[in-house]
């Protein structure tokens, strides 16, 4: 299994068609960076949220999910989490992984500096979908996010064979989201 660069990145995508939309460069322009980088791609947030809060004292449990746990912001340029708060979004690409291609999820650094982190995500064989993020507001001050722009970085394995069963094969329970889809199991 090796890290594949932005060449490999560009084939993969023309070919798989793994990344929509695709930014075939780094884009800054003063926000926080996106597209194609040296060794993965920076993804971007959807103007869509999920933040949580406490206000109905509803318990977070993974296998009875309460919707009274956060409130939905939607078609804002920034948003702001709470401190020590949480927030769910999704990346604006949609991705489409190959059999035998493994993506990793991690926090850019420009958020990590500021006490803001991206929950390390895998993007399994054979998984499709946009991807949802989960961000942490680990300060007591509230964190400012910039929709439209980047906000965790993908990096992507390609391994020597294919892996016996992918995601798409044991019918994963997050394939083909589009939305911010709550946890499930």
């Amino acid at each position: 299994m090796s890290i594949k660069s932005d060449t490999w990145i560009k084939q993969m995508v023309k070919d798989h068609n793994m990344i929509e939309p695709f930014t075939e460069t780094s884009i800054k322009n003063g926000n926080v960076s996106y597209g194609l980088s040296s060794y993965g791609y920076d993804l971007r947030v959807a103007p869509e949220f999920k933040i949580f809060t406490n206000v109905h004292s509803a318990v977070v449990d993974p296998k009875n999910f309460d919707e009274n746990s956060f409130v939905d912001i939607n078609d804002k340029k920034e948003v702001l989490i709470p401190p020590n708060s949480f927030a769910l979004t999704r990346s604006i690409e949609y991705f489409r992984i190959p059999k035998d291609v493994l993506g990793l999820c991690i926090g850019k650094s420009t958020y990590a500096r500021c006490g803001i982190i991206v929950n390390v995500t895998p993007l399994q064989p054979e998984w499709e979908g946009s991807l949802i993020i989960e961000i942490s507001n680990t300060t007591p001050l509230p964190a400012k996010i910039y929709s439209g722009e980047g906000i965790a970085h993908i990096i992507f394995f390609q391994g020597d064979e294919a892996p016996e069963k992918t995601y798409k094969d044991i019918s994963g329970t997050y394939s083909n989201q589009r939305t911010i889809v709550l946890p499930k199991v």
